[in-house]
């Protein structure tokens, strides 16, 4: 008796939803659908590809008309950044802002794994920042910073034996040379370089590193202070109230690393589907990919992945997409419409309703030092 009632409280504990059974698509039919999807892919990515030689002549003719004093002089990127979309624009904090504003000179955004003939993997991005140097740069010493992304492929199995395939990009932690007092990561991208330059000096485990261990727990209580609220501080008086979905400074994205696929463990996984693809256009059976969410055989894959607690910037990949697909190609659109915003501004202030009492030599010394275009600070 105490069993059946036992076996009737598990059941009463489920939810109406978990003791549902909705239909699912016929097997057949989602390996179609599957197969239908990944040809869609392929035909994007060559398409991709065969873009990049046709597009370069005209970047690099827009570029110099970019790298022109008369756009140079009008804060051309900084421009670009100011009115950037939703995309990039919420993971800039109003200090980043500031510093893109006063020292961000050109970018540049290459598929550099393609060649001229349009052969390579057309998903792999470099972003090359350049800035202004010496006095004219108060935060930092670097005249460029080049952050290359790769795409990667990566096919494991759980101890059940069900396949798992990952694909994305990658990156190595790319070091900003701060003045004393300016970094706005407060030294978490020092962190994740010192473990990428030790990991490369000494190799083996990772997490046997002292490095591994200060980023980790440095990672923890950065997130801790982001979920409680914490106040930092060192926080930039104009951050405070500020958030930002990687709850860091935009600067901690040239930290952002990814997952630990290498080019040969790549080609492998590439290799690998190459096959299965073949096989399936045939219509030869394959082995099916695990999509139980519910599976329990998480804990053999996370074991590999040990990057992802000493990732500094988990949302990198989204960032490096949207600036690659986004801003890059809209530059001449967002510079433009950073002025046209200007004018809606102008065209709903009156000026007769200022006192003139209000507008005196001191706010008109702070207008001039705030020429430059500024983030709006969030609330």
């Amino acid at each position: 008796m105490a069993s059946n009632g036992v076996a009737k409280e598990s059941k009463e504990a489920r939810s109406l939803f978990e003791r549902i059974d909705f239909p699912s698509i016929p097997k057949e039919a989602g390996r179609k659908i599957a197969q239908l999807e990944q040809e869609f892919i392929r035909a994007e990515v060559e398409q991709l590809r065969r873009s990049v030689p046709l597009l370069q002549p005209i970047y690099e003719k827009r570029n110099a008309l970019i790298n022109t004093p008369e756009l140079q002089d009008a804060d051309f990127w900084p421009r670009v950044f100011s009115n950037a979309p939703g995309e990039i624009d919420h993971y800039i904090l109003p200090s980043d802002a500031a510093i893109i504003g006063e020292t961000l000179k050109n970018l540049t955004v290459e598929r550099f794994e393609v060649d001229k003939n349009g052969n390579g993997e057309p998903r792999s991005v470099r972003l090359t920042f350049e800035f202004q140097t010496g006095e004219a740069n108060r935060f930092f010493e670097n005249a460029k910073l080049v952050k290359d992304f790769y795409w990667r492929k990566e096919v494991t199995k759980t101890a059940k034996g069900k396949r798992r395939t990952w694909e994305g990009l990658v990156s190595e932690p790319v070091r900003i040379n701060w003045k004393e007092g300016m970094d706005p990561t407060k030294g978490l991208l020092d962190a994740a370089v010192d473990l990428a330059e030790a990991e490369k000096k000494h190799g083996g485990d990772r997490k046997k590193l002292p490095e591994y261990e200060k980023l980790v727990k440095k990672v923890a209580e950065v997130e801790a202070d982001a979920l409680t609220g914490g106040e930092d501080e060192e926080a930039d008086d104009e951050d405070i109230g500020a958030t930002s979905p990687a709850g860091v400074s935009f600067f901690a994205f040239f930290g952002y690393r990814g997952k630990d696929v290498s080019a040969e463990k790549s080609k492998e996984a590439e290799k690998e589907e190459e096959e299965r693809w073949a096989k399936i256009a045939k219509g030869e059976k394959v082995e099916d990919d695990e999509e139980d969410e519910d599976d329990e055989d998480d804990d053999d894959i996370e074991e590999e992945d040990d990057l992802e607690d000493a990732e500094i910037f988990p949302d990198g990949e989204d960032l490096a997409v949207a600036i690659a697909e986004d801003l890059w190609p809209g530059a001449l659109k967002y510079y433009v419409q950073s002025y046209e915003l200007a004018e809606d501004l102008d065209s709903d202030f009156d000026i007769d309703d200022v006192d003139d009492d209000e507008f005196d030599e001191e706010d008109a010394d702070k207008e001039d030092e705030e020429e430059r275009p500024r983030k709006k600070a969030r609330n």
